[in-house]
């Protein structure tokens, strides 16, 4: 099977609070759920959250194992970007902020020119560009 730009991408990481992230990036950023499952109590099961816009090729999954949480550890370049090709709008922000993120300075200032950059509830980065971006 080849790899190639009409493969699905899955962005995959933990959460310590699935539902303050449904929040945040359903209420807050527009997305859908795609996929839902609840695990159970004991290691291995853990419950899933898939998050993505039905059009797109690809989603946010995110897992919270009960019996063996994985701590989140993101860095300042652990970064989502979503390209807007347009002013970022002020009330976006404002709802991210509504639903859980903090808007933060980046420490790259070109995510300061061409941006605004906002922590999820688990200290990932979204950052929201006025740039468009094509890979063509």
């Amino acid at each position: 099977m080849p790899v190639d730009g009409h493969r699905h991408i899955r962005i995959a990481r933990p959460s310590r609070d699935l539902e303050a992230a449904e929040r945040f990036w359903v209420a807050g950023l527009g997305l859908s759920v795609v996929y839902r499952a609840e695990g159970g109590t004991e290691p291995g099961e853990h419950d899933l959250l898939m998050l993505g816009w039905p059009e797109a090729s690809w989603h946010l999954e995110l897992v919270h194992e009960a019996a063996r949480p994985v701590t989140p550890r993101p860095t300042e370049e652990d970064l989502l970007v979503v390209y807007l090709d347009e002013p970022v709008p002020d009330e976006l922000v404002a709802r991210l902020e509504e639903h859980g993120g903090k808007r933060v300075p980046s420490p790259n200032p070109y995510w300061n020119e061409w941006g605004v950059t906002v922590e999820d509830p688990d200290g990932y980065r979204l950052v929201l560009c006025r740039r468009g971006w094509s890979n063509a």
